[in-house]
């Protein structure tokens, strides 16, 4: 699939090749990674395409074995990325929370499947959690982007590696396996960010200035008290800067669907739908999941009666809803846990029991 590479007319191709050929027009340097479905395609185009432009790759031994070469690539200031699923991205927290705190700009891949534990290869959104909150130990944050088209594959996968360079800091293109598998036609256009002066903090050898040193040991709980406030202070700038979502029909809306990913795109359909049946439904799709649209969420729960949650897991997003909602109005759930997202149908026939409540 390396030929499908071109930065001027429409292709048709899969939401992991879309990604793998974005992050190569990013400017990706260098891509370590370790099969799994489904996401396994990104590594085998980058198999390809890497070594053809003389670039690095490497079929690492083990999901530990690739974040962590990716830390060491992005200590230097290259552009590095690896992608994996679930189950496997389980292994790479320590180094995620490692990357967080050394501020390095690491790009992860994850394209869900089934779980917990292996689970299985099916679509899914179980691991929300896992991106948004992170399970290594500390008080960090990642950024994390959530496509919901192939097209936002790509926008998003450019997007990525720019806030990551741009923030010095972990960021997650969170994608969900039915997005990874599914094809449609995609730009992929010249990579519409600046690049990102690191001259001023790469490990890039110390001939002609003083030696630097990366590391996330702090020597006091006083030394470690004020780098922490420096990051959130950092953490907070992303917030105010960053935060991004799609927001259609909510100025009148009495119900408010929010979903991310592949179920938007059956959450947009029902809201249309229901429109027609003059049913006052609205819209909110996060981008960013992290950080996440509580500020937007809370002005809308001003006006709105109700939100449903549309997601394919057993119900994650929606906690950060209802964080943002603060009990001004009833927040539920419509999900499946794993496999296709919640169907149009059902989606407007939820709609019209709520509408009834």
């Amino acid at each position: 699939m390396t030929e499908c590479l071109t930065k001027s007319k429409k292709v048709l191709t899969k939401g992991n090749y879309a990604i793998a050929n974005a992050a190569v027009i990013a400017g990706c340097e260098c891509y370590f990674g370790y099969p799994i479905t489904p996401q396994s395609e990104i590594g085998e185009f980058m198999s390809g395409k890497m070594q053809e432009l003389k670039r690095a790759y490497v079929s690492a031994e083990s999901e530990l074995a690739s974040i962590n070469m990716v830390l060491g690539a992005c200590s230097t200031g290259a552009k590095a990325m690896t992608s994996s699923s679930s189950c496997a991205v389980s292994l790479m927290q320590e180094a995620l929370s490692y990357a967080a705190s050394d501020e390095l700009p690491i790009v992860l891949v994850s394209v869900m499947r089934g779980g917990p534990g292996l689970g299985n290869i099916y679509p899914s959104q179980g691991d929300y959690n896992q991106a948004t909150i992170g399970g290594g130990d500390g008080d960090y944050k990642m950024i994390v982007l959530a496509p919901s088209t192939v097209q936002e594959c790509v926008d998003l996968t450019y997007r990525a590696f720019y806030l990551a360079h741009k923030y010095k800091n972990p960021t997650i293109l969170l994608a969900d396996g039915l997005l990874g598998q599914m094809m449609e036609p995609v730009e992929f256009g010249e990579y519409p960010y600046p690049e990102v002066d690191n001259s001023s903090w790469a490990l890039s050898g110390a001939k002609n200035r003083p030696a630097r040193v990366i590391r996330s040991y702090a020597p006091s709980a006083d030394d470690q008290c004020e780098f922490l406030k420096k990051l959130h202070a950092k953490y907070k700038l992303i917030e105010e800067k960053e935060t991004d979502w799609e927001e259609i029909n909510t100025e009148d809306a009495d119900i408010i669907l929010v979903s991310f990913g592949s179920p938007a795109r059956n959450a947009k359909s029902a809201m249309k739908e229901c429109r027609k049946m003059g049913l006052k439904v609205g819209m909110l799709r996060p981008i960013t999941l992290s950080p996440f649209p509580s500020k937007r969420i809370a002005e809308l729960a001003q006006t709105a009666k109700k939100f449903i949650s549309v997601e394919i897991n057993m119900g994650q997003m929606i906690r950060d809803i209802k964080l943002a909602v603060n009990g001004k109005v009833p927040v539920e759930l419509l999900n499946r846990p794993v496999g296709n997202p919640p169907s149009v149908e059902e989606i407007i026939e939820r709609i019209k029991k709520e509408s009834e409540v």
